[in-house]
């Protein structure tokens, strides 16, 4: 249930040494556009396991039968860091609806934290597909939390996870959680620090994208 996406050789694989390089990582344009990108290859690669149809399509010169998907995923993010990673998802769904979730780590004065979850903005979530995006999958507990809201709301079909970076402990904390949701990786690594930071990682994902917040 995990698909390592720079498993074979592929543009993706230059995409995320890129989006690891500490010059490369300096623009950040390029760091978006680059999650972004990795977001298109694996909503193509979801795509081929979601439902299709025939349907018959009016061309100019004659009737072409075209296979047709038959259902729109959700489309959904852990913000901030996740928007670059959702907006490819969102380039090549877009027909589809979105889902917002505000989680992230509540720092305590001796190095623990806590998953705070503030803020959920989503469609109806009865018999659907959702692919949440979030670009680290370190400790694996803000998006077992974020799925667990989810089916609070609903009762999804299938749900797709979409990271750029994944830890094994990470991997196997939600499998161990939630064993049903498949996992679309960029690359995967095995160490995770006493703080829950990945290592080699890509450092935080969020402050790259979109500039050095005030740790709360």
């Amino acid at each position: 249930m995990v698909v390592n996406l720079s498993e074979n050789y592929s543009l993706l694989s230059d995409w995320v040494g890129e989006i690891r390089n500490v010059e490369v990582q300096t623009d950040r344009m390029r760091f978006r556009r680059n999650l972004e990108r990795i977001g298109e290859v694996a909503a193509y690669e979801i795509s081929k396991e979601l439902a299709f149809e025939k349907k018959e399509i009016q061309t100019p010169l004659g009737i072409s039968e075209c296979k047709t998907i038959s259902e729109q995923p959700v489309l959904a993010t852990i913000l901030r860091a996740g928007i670059p990673l959702h907006h490819g998802l969102l380039n090549y769904f877009d027909k589809a609806d979105n889902a917002f979730i505000s989680a992230y780590r509540k720092h305590n004065k001796d190095g623990s934290f806590d998953i705070s979850l503030d803020y959920v903005s989503c469609p109806e979530l009865e018999g659907r597909v959702i692919i949440i995006s979030d670009p680290m999958l370190a400790t694996g507990s803000s998006l077992v939390k974020t799925i667990q809201f989810l089916r609070e709301e609903g009762h999804p079909k299938k749900i797709h996870v979409v990271t750029a970076i994944a830890c094994t402990v990470g991997i196997e904390y939600v499998h161990r959680s939630e064993p049903s949701v498949k996992i679309w990786c960029g690359a995967v690594d095995d160490e995770l620090t006493a703080k829950g930071y990945i290592v080699p990682g890509l450092g935080d994902a969020g402050d790259l994208a979109f500039g050095t917040k005030v740790q709360m």
